[in-house]
């Protein structure tokens, strides 16, 4: 009897240094992934019509840096249109979490608030390709930029939910419709977001965007975007069925040298069903000019299935028809493999 008393003794601090020093090292590291982008290409205008290419690695690195603040930073390594590969950071940014009234300040490199798709990775959308209105309006990769961003959950009194962002930025060292002078100008955003719950299976987001900043002709180009997004998820089927209808309207406006202007108009919209637990089917409509000719169009048609074997791996094939009056019709046929390796935080809903 008085063995196994000693011996449950000389157990009890293994246990307790088993159990505390994980969880200690765990709290104190970052959470970290690798995401993977792998894609198959067929393009109909293109003398080389197909193409295999890993086309991107994200790694990010997410964290808490005491119960004031967090820290979140991501670097891409993508490739080219030559074949080339090159490194940057996407994102490096610090949140804050404790400041009161609802306020959140976020310093550093980020995903502008424009509108919904912006905000996001590429690598989460249902889709293996930007709309031509974002890519027109924002640049290939999305309106990225330094700066600050200053949150705030407005009280409501009514049954919805409403949200204000303001940010200020360094302007974008290349964008189609911001450029960064070297006099002291800045380029500023507010977006004003709305959230309402019709009922306990289908909601509604609604926001408006405003941006203003310098451009290439050292005059001002102003965007005005509305945002719209329906979803429905059963609470009964939620696993087997859902629906996404998403659309986004762009206004610009791009003061040219002499004085004068031009305005554009960009769009998209698209519509997402679930057609079973692992299975998901998107169709999308573009529609852009480009930012200094309202005379140029161009729209697309496309098509994805997607394949969604678990939330650290899918695959989605789509076809695609683009037009317009100042490219020529073609058709482009993509297949698209994520992965995920490593902790996979939780997309934004």
């Amino acid at each position: 009897m008085r063995r196994k008393f000693l011996f449950c003794c000389l157990l009890i601090p293994v246990a307790l240094y088993g159990q505390t020093g994980p969880v200690s090292g765990s709290v104190m590291n970052p959470n970290i992934s690798l995401i993977g982008d792998f894609r198959g290409m067929y393009t109909s205008e293109l003398a080389r019509k197909f193409e295999f290419m890993f086309n991107e690695a994200e790694v990010s690195f997410q964290s808490s840096i005491d119960p004031y603040a967090r820290a979140d930073v991501f670097f891409s390594w993508g490739r080219d249109s030559a074949g080339e590969y090159s490194s940057s950071v996407e994102e490096a940014y610090v949140t804050t979490l404790s400041l009161p009234m609802d306020i959140r300040l976020k310093a550093g490199r980020y995903r502008m608030t424009t509108g919904r798709l912006n905000t996001v990775h590429p690598h989460t959308l249902p889709f293996s390709d930007l709309p031509a209105a974002n890519r027109g309006f924002f640049g290939e990769e999305g309106l990225i930029d330094e700066g600050v961003s200053l949150s705030w959950l407005i009280p409501n009194p009514l049954d919805f939910y409403q949200e204000i962002v303001v940010e200020a930025s360094d302007v974008p060292a290349e964008s189609p419709f911001f450029m960064r002078p070297a006099s002291g100008r800045y380029l500023y955003l507010a977006h004003l977001k709305n959230f309402i719950e019709l009922d306990e299976n289908t909601t509604v987001e609604l926001g408006l965007t405003g941006l203003s900043g310098p451009n290439e002709d050292l005059r001002t180009s102003t965007i005005g975007g509305i945002d719209f997004t329906l979803k429905w998820k059963p609470l009964r089927f939620n696993r087997y069925r859902s629906l996404t209808w998403q659309s986004e309207v762009f206004l610009g406006h791009y003061g040219e040298a002499d004085g004068g202007s031009v305005r554009s108009l960009g769009c998209y919209s698209f519509l997402t069903y679930q057609l079973a637990v692992q299975w998901f089917m998107t169709g999308r409509f573009d529609y852009t000019n480009l930012p200094r000719s309202a005379d140029v169009v161009e729209r697309g048609y496309s098509a994805t299935l997607g394949w969604y074997a678990t939330e650290f791996q899918k695959i989605g094939l789509s076809g695609k028809l683009v037009t317009g009056n100042a490219v020529a019709d073609r058709s482009e046929i993509a297949l698209r493999w994520i992965f995920v390796i490593g902790a996979h935080g939780a997309h934004a809903y």
